[in-house]
């Protein structure tokens, strides 16, 4: 079973930072595409950003030069640097995962982390 576990989110002034981690655990991470999707208010789930197993990267629109993923292999783990934040990056972040495992592959979702942008 593959399972997902975000931290890091909070409340923070427009213009500062955050960091994003999300911990996997059940699945070969070091193949998996691991991915950070986010959901505000009356609006619908976006992706933000995705990273795979070969270390390829892209971004939103939105948050390009402002936001970075990374991944750290011997951690499992996947991050989400996030700079020069704006409140319209108010939302629900969202680990996602599409990830091989010993019987298949896997796509799955974390519960989440709420990170609110104040102006």
């Amino acid at each position: 079973q593959v399972q997902l576990a975000e931290s890091g989110g909070g409340l923070v002034q427009a213009g500062g930072s955050l960091r994003l981690s999300c911990v996997a655990s059940g699945s070969i991470f070091s193949a998996s595409v691991m991915a950070w999707y986010r959901q505000a208010p009356g609006k619908q789930r976006e992706s933000v950003a995705v990273i795979t197993g070969g270390y390829m990267t892209s971004y939103a629109d939105s948050v390009k030069g402002r936001f970075t993923i990374s991944r750290d292999n011997g951690k499992n783990t996947v991050y989400l640097q996030m700079n020069s934040l704006k409140p319209e990056d108010t939302a629900v972040y969202y680990c996602y995962t599409d990830a091989p495992t010993q019987t298949g592959r896997v796509r799955e979702w974390g519960k989440g982390t709420q990170v609110t942008v104040s102006s």
